[in-house]
Formats: C-alpha cells, structure tokens, sequence
C-alpha cells in the first residue's frame, strides 16, 4: 500500500526537493508539506508518526466504547518533521450505524484538515462560524477548547474547528448526524505525551476517508 507522497492540499503529485527548489512541489499549489504515503493502522505506524510529529497527534482517550483506531496520516517529511496529522477511529455512532471521525492538527496553511473537510483552503477561518458563541467544546491536553461548526462542507459530514496548543484543530465526524458525539464533552489526549498505554490500542481496518 506504500506510495508516493503527495500534496496535503489536492492528492496531486509533488516533485522532490533537488537542483531548483530546496522544498517539496505541487504543481498547482507551490511549496507544500508532502503527505506521507498512508499506510494500514498499527500501533508502530501510530509511532513513526507521532516520534516524526512537530504538532499534536489527537486521539480520544480513552477511545468511546467500541471505537477502533483506524488509521493515521502525516504531512511533513524527516527535515521538516510532521507539519499535519490525521487520526482516525471508526466504531458505532450515537444514533446507530458506523460513524467515522478524523482529527487534524496541522501549522497554518497546510492545507490538510480543509481537504478533509471538503472546503476551500487552507484554512478555516472564512468557513468558521465564529460571530456566534462555540457550537462545543472538547477538553484537549486538558485544557477546555472551543469547536466551531465549519460551513460550506458537503452534506455527508459534519466539520468543527478552533485553536489548541496555538494549532488548528479540526474534526470530522461522518455521517453528518455523528456530529452529536462532539457535544459529549470528548476529551482528547495529545499521543505525543501518552504513556505505554498506547502499545494496548485496538486496530481496525484502515479508514478510507483518509485515502480519499
């Protein structure tokens, strides 16, 4: 399932820092952090991903019952370190059926949370919702954090974003209605600073929405 890397903001393919350019290339977006090719979940992919991180690698904890670790993608390379994370759990939704979610953290401009979330980039802010009060709060690395519901993004998800640790923060929670799991007060743990605890996490098959 190796691949190529790729850019965070469209999937196309980038071109390699050598002779004209000390950065990695899009050819429709200039220089870009590369997303790593994504590869099936495990906790030693979890590890690369979290020793390469330069930012946040949020993850529930404890995961809500039944929810599995489903994946996990990073956008940077060995110099620059991971510039953008992606983390996804899959398992029940609150109103039945799968439910999917993915956090992101990722340095301004990246690109990578708004690809996900199906906007135009790079960033939230001109999405967010943010003359209004926060739509929920999520406790990250313990500290109360404001979530604002992100418009414009296709009807089949639901996208919140804010700030922690001075990073965007983005979730996406599929289908749409599985949103309601973000207003359940999640607590999300930075698996930079986790303990060994990590060694016992569940795996589940690779989540597509990561490929897509």
């Amino acid at each position: 399932m190796r691949g190529e890397p790729s850019c965070p903001k469209c999937g196309g393919r980038v071109r390699a820092p050598g002779l004209f350019a000390d950065a990695w290339q899009c050819g429709v977006h200039g220089t870009v952090y590369p997303l790593q090719p994504v590869v099936p979940p495990s906790v030693e992919a979890l590890g690369v991903v979290v020793h390469r991180a330069k930012v946040p690698v949020w993850m529930p904890w404890p995961l809500p019952v039944g929810w599995l670790f489903s994946g996990v993608a990073s956008a940077g390379d060995d110099r620059s370190g991971g510039r953008a994370t992606a983390v996804a759990c899959s398992g029940p939704g609150p109103l039945g059926g799968p439910g999917e979610l993915l956090l992101i953290a990722e340095e301004l401009g990246v690109g990578l949370g708004a690809r996900y979330a199906g906007i135009q980039g790079p960033d939230p802010g001109p999405s967010m919702c943010v003359d209004q009060s926060p739509h929920t709060k999520v406790l990250a690395a313990g500290r109360p954090t404001p979530l604002w519901h992100v418009k414009d993004a296709p009807g089949d998800r639901a996208v919140f974003a804010g700030e922690a640790l001075g990073l965007w923060l983005w979730a996406i929670v599929w289908p749409e209605q599985s949103g309601l799991m973000m207003y359940d007060e999640l607590v999300l743990t930075d698996l930079r600073d986790a303990g060994a605890e990590v060694d016992l996490l569940s795996c589940g098959a690779l989540s597509p929405r990561l490929l897509s």
